[in-house]
């Protein structure tokens, strides 16, 4: 009786079923939440936070209002989950652009890549202006806050590797490296502030109806051509002219040793005092 009891415990330990059911339910579980983070994902680059409410998530998952919190206890966590969903796109692609390539020619890699970089920041955003505005400058809710300035930072480091870089192969002089990576990040991101605004009085000249993705953008885009090429152009503008920006921040003129003091009506570092930042020839402006 004691073997037989024995070998009963041994086959049910051994009995791959429950196993099979578990895995199957955790597979689904995820495949739910995945669902979830899609629909967060699809409301927040069409109308930015204030679109996704916990009601509109489920109806477009196609799910009970009360099983989203089976998910997510509140709603801060779905909208913090949804940005980060949609930070980490970004973030990765900025990652990609600001790798050095073999043929950037010496002299210029620092310049090559900050100029990828900005490049692929500042096109993706201006062509998803309304999911970039909710990224970068909608007010949100504390806990995406915190996770915006989590991002913040890891553009950071990353413009700083190229920095660092740029010191180290002679490119750029000496320098703080982490503070000029954060006003790279700050520079762009302030510098975009008035093109991606919804408020922006110059929204639709610059061709914004047709530059968000979204269902129906290819078809829009092919009856206003005229709206496509005005935004290209207007990106083109913008691009250049952050990242004169930027190399201003990592490759400033030279400062006199010590500066006057500030007199009334003038900043002891107007460009009258110490002329323009030198242009950046156009053939190495945008790689």
């Amino acid at each position: 009786m004691v073997q037989f009891f024995a070998e009963e415990v041994r086959d049910d330990s051994e009995d791959p079923v429950p196993y099979r059911q578990t895995t199957a339910r955790v597979a689904a579980q995820e495949a739910k939440r995945a669902a979830l983070l899609d629909a967060a994902h699809a409301l927040l680059a069409s109308g930015g936070f204030r679109a996704v409410s916990v009601k509109a998530v489920a109806a477009r998952a196609a799910v009970s209002t009360g099983s989203v919190y089976s998910y997510f206890p509140d709603k801060s966590s779905l909208l913090a989950a949804a940005f980060r969903i949609a930070a980490d796109v970004e973030l990765d692609a900025v990652r990609e652009a600001c790798r050095p390539d073999p043929a950037d020619e010496p002299g210029w890699r620092t310049a090559r890549r900050l100029g990828r970089a900005v490049d692929t920041f500042a096109r993706r955003a201006m062509r998803g202006r309304t999911l970039a505005w909710a990224l970068l400058l909608e007010p949100v809710d504390p806990a995406v806050e915190a996770a915006r300035l989590e991002y913040r930072r890891a553009y950071g480091a990353t413009f700083a590797q190229v920095v660092h870089d740029g010191v180290a192969q002679g490119e750029l002089p000496a320098q703080d490296v982490a503070l000029s990576a954060a006003a790279l990040v700050g520079a762009i991101g302030e510098a975009l502030a008035g093109p991606l605004s919804p408020l922006g009085a110059d929204a639709g000249a610059s061709g914004a109806a047709v530059a968000d993705a979204g269902p129906g953008g290819p078809a829009v885009a092919d009856a206003h051509p005229d709206r496509v090429v005005a935004a290209d152009a207007e990106r083109d503008r913008v691009v250049a002219a952050i990242l004169r920006c930027c190399l201003g921040v990592v490759s400033p003129p030279a400062l006199p040793a010590s500066l006057p003091p500030a007199t009334h009506g003038a900043s002891p570092t107007s460009t009258s005092r110490l002329g323009p930042t030198p242009p950046v020839p156009a053939s190495k402006e945008i790689p």
